[in-house]
């Protein structure tokens, strides 16, 4: 009968670690605390961006991707991103598209302005620069395209 409540107390306590180690992830990661400001940008190409990708401005997240739609006039990517609410952003904030590394996946850079006005939530960065795929930009290097103009 004692080993039984040795085997309980143990199951108890490790299941209140795991419980606290999700707390803490949960709190040091930025998702779903609705915190911060959306705002719009419209891009030509968005490959490999997923909803949870990170936003950065001088290399610190500030914010993730929420999601994304197209608009049907302008056949552009719409990417919706909830910056945290303490960073304000220049009217003239430049937005783009990069690899975050050879093997990861795509970040948002914004590159703040010098517009003395600031974004506002549901705002729009107007200045943007599409996703280049790096097999396109190995190719074009390879067979001799940098430099040139593409169609």
């Amino acid at each position: 009968m004692g080993r039984n409540i040795v085997e309980t107390i143990v199951g108890a306590l490790v299941l209140l670690v795991a419980g606290a180690f999700v707390y803490y992830a949960f709190s040091k990661s930025d998702r779903g605390t609705g915190s911060g400001v959306e705002v719009l940008a419209r891009f030509d190409r968005i490959d490999g961006l997923k909803r949870g990708s990170d936003v950065t401005l001088s290399g610190v997240k500030i914010g993730t991707v929420t999601g994304f739609d197209l608009d049907a006039k302008t056949y552009q990517a719409v990417v919706r991103m909830s910056v945290t609410s303490d960073v304000k952003l220049p009217l003239d904030t430049n937005a783009k598209i990069v690899s975050e590394s050879l093997l990861g996946g795509m970040v948002v850079v914004l590159e703040p302005g010098g517009d003395e006005r600031f974004l506002k939530a549901g705002g729009e960065i107007t200045k943007t620069q599409g996703a280049i795929p790096l097999a396109e930009l190995i190719a074009k290097f390879m067979f001799g395209g940098v430099g040139q103009k593409s169609n």
